[in-house]
């Protein structure tokens, strides 16, 4: 559907990228790897068309439509929500505002009733359903409440403006879809959302992201750039982690021993340089110098360290403690009866929709928002570390990166500054910049690494990851682990909670509940009570009185239920079925795919027919099996 032919990016005199050959084809989702810096966003803009590679050419399968999802991308502020989102297909927003102004006239002509004739002509060609209302659903399916579509975007948060461009990126399923950190800002039920829309409904997706579970959850194909250079892994990412650390080791090898056999030739051409006997020899070797063909190993990798945070001043043994806390915003009701305590090292992640109340609690904590109800107390000789995503225009914009970070350094953790940038992408020359210079994601990793070097006891880390790259993520990670300090983290993003976090405080339908147990153990709890994984919410209401909240609904007879749950089995194990004939499929074009790509079997005619018939079975399998999908998901919500 899209390739790339000899690309070449060239920035002064350094290759971004070289001779670029790679394909990408229909009904495959790529996940696109590689280090901050490498030139991810870089390469999506130019499969886009939005840049123009040094050498080299894009090639798109005529008639394709290609959509792409960018960070930070306002530019739609003055525009309707709702609009936004049918901006999506250009030329059916196009198609729309002109019919509206047609039969807006006071003086309708005949000349218009046949304008508006063949613009209804060309909109029933172009498109099977209602825009509107297909806008509307997918804005729903990404928690913006039909209340908000009909706002202008510059009403909206930055979370929720996230969330209609991508929406804006999905409306009418394009046929190439590329996507750059689609799941920064997003709350977790809007990823599991997106997760399950790339599964059932998105044709060819180009995407980019430092969220593991989300990227090995929606990508079977992995392309990593480093150093210039692209390697097509034909596994899901975390297979691929395996095979790079296998190819990382025979790198090393090989730069070892190459550095060894240069280190080599070089003492012999310093050693004989100037003796006539050796002359010949010596030439020929710097003739050798001069041709080889230097190994170069990512430095990156190269820099990964433990990175261990100071020791934490100790505090209470009990350092937070809510009893019975509320907040409203006049007549809006936020949470309410928040009751939970933290102990001394507990590391607890605060997870929800948006909107419902995690950033509102810590600023409660932190002691910016003081017009709470209840009694909100903090332990003895607690020392609060914040990182919120404002951090970064907290820094002083004429340090450089290194004085940034020994400003707040203190004792041996001095001597291993440089250590530190390194694992953090500031390794080498990066760490003299000036910050004024940096990135946005620059500043706010720089950002990060000047907290996790203060001598605090509490650490509040609001959504830490969205501009950290996997390896950076790994090292923070650990090095949390490591902290003997409190934690409270407000994040999305379970494969860096996993492992991480031992309670999980649950914030909705205005309630703050506590589960034990870490990030998976809590969304496995929440599939098993029939809440498909926390992509729908409990739609319960609650008393405004402060009464015990009353079920809406009344649950099933056990008879019901039982019945219910062999109903809920017949249909796991059709799809279970439908998705090993699905892999079955998969496995026999791929075969055939690889036969075609043969000038004998190109020549196979009948290569093509079975190819064909492997198609068509494999469409009418993905169908059935989004069929059964749909009633598995119905028969979930009836017996929650």
């Amino acid at each position: 559907m899209i390739s790339t032919s000899n690309v070449t990016l060239r920035v002064g005199k350094k290759a971004l990228f070289e001779d670029v050959n790679i394909k990408f084809t229909e009904g495959n989702c790529y996940g696109l790897i590689g280090a901050n810096g490498a030139g991810k966003s870089t390469f999506l803009k130019i499969l886009s068309g939005q840049l123009e590679p040094t050498n080299g050419e894009v090639i798109i399968t005529p008639g394709e439509r290609l959509s792409f999802l960018q960070q930070d991308h306002f530019k739609y502020d003055e525009y309707p929500v709702l609009d936004t989102v049918m901006m999506g297909n250009a030329r059916l927003y196009e198609i729309m505002k002109e019919k509206e102004a047609i039969y807006a006239k006071e003086d309708f002509s005949d000349e218009d009733g046949i304008r508006a004739s063949e613009l209804e002509a060309e909109f029933a060609q172009m498109n099977g359903w209602e825009a509107d209302s297909d806008a509307a659903s997918l804005l729903n399916g990404l928690g913006i409440e039909t209340g908000l579509h009909y706002k202008k975007m510059g009403e909206l948060d930055g979370p929720d403006k996230v969330k209609v461009l991508l929406a804006r990126a999905l409306f009418g399923n394009p046929d190439i879809l590329l996507m750059d950190e689609p799941t920064n800002h997003l709350d977790i039920e809007s990823i599991q959302w997106l997760e399950n829309f790339i599964a059932t409904r998105a044709n060819a997706v180009i995407l980019v992201s430092h969220d593991r579970a989300f990227i090995d959850n929606t990508t079977f194909r992995t392309i990593e750039i480093e150093l210039g250079k692209i390697y097509d892994y034909k596994v899901k990412y975390s297979e691929y982690v395996e095979l790079r650390k296998e190819r990382r080791e025979q790198q090393l090898r090989a730069f070892e021993n190459q550095q060894k056999k240069l280190a080599d030739t070089e003492a012999f051409i310093e050693r004989f340089r100037y003796k006539a006997t050796k002359s010949v020899q010596v030439q020929s070797r710097i003739k050798q110098l001069e041709k080889v063909e230097r190994i170069e190993v990512d430095e990156v990798d190269t820099a990964m360290l433990s990175l261990k945070f100071p020791p934490a001043p100790r505090s209470g043994s009990y350092p937070v403690i809510a009893e019975d806390v509320a907040k409203r915003y006049g007549d809006h009701l936020i949470f309410e009866h928040a009751t939970f305590t933290i102990n001394r090292g507990d590391k607890v992640a605060f997870v929800g929709k948006n909107g419902e109340g995690k950033s509102t609690l810590v600023k409660c904590i932190m002691g910016e928002i003081t017009d709470f109800t209840g009694k909100l107390q903090l332990g003895h000789n607690v020392k609060i570390g914040y990182f919120a995503q404002n951090q970064a225009q907290l820094l002083d914009e004429n340090m450089t990166v290194f004085d940034t970070v020994d400003y707040v350094a203190q004792g041996d953790i001095r001597l291993k500054i440089r250590d530190i940038l390194g694992a953090f992408m500031f390794g080498g020359e990066a760490s003299d910049k000036k910050v004024k210079v940096l990135s946005g994601g620059e500043k706010t990793r720089l950002a990060m690494i000047r907290l996790l070097l203060e001598p605090v006891n509490l650490l509040i880390l609001d959504e830490p990851t969205n501009h950290l790259d996997m390896r950076s993520k790994d090292v923070l990670k650990d090095a949390l682990k490591e902290f003997d300090g409190t934690v409270i983290v407000v994040s999305h993003d379970r494969e860096f909670l996993d492992g991480l976090v031992d309670k999980v405080y649950e914030f909705g339908n205005k309630r703050v509940i506590e589960h034990l147990g870490g990030i998976y153990d809590f969304l496995e709890h929440k599939k098993m009570d029939s809440l498909c994984e926390l992509e729908r919410s409990t739609q319960t209401t609650t008393s405004m009185e402060g009464n015990a909240a009353e079920p809406t609904r009344n649950k099933l007879s056990y008879e019901a239920r039982k019945e219910q749950s062999k109903a809920i089995k017949k249909v796991e194990k059709a799809i279970a079925e439908s998705e090993k004939k699905i892999t079955e499929l998969e496995n026999s074009i791929a075969a055939i795919e690889a036969k075609l790509a043969t000038p004998e079997g190109a020549a196979d005619v009948s290569l093509y027919t079975e190819y064909s018939e492997l198609k068509k079975k494999l469409s009418d399998t993905m169908d059935l099996w989004t069929e059964q999908t749909l009633e598995l998901e119905e028969l979930n919500a009836a017996n929650s």
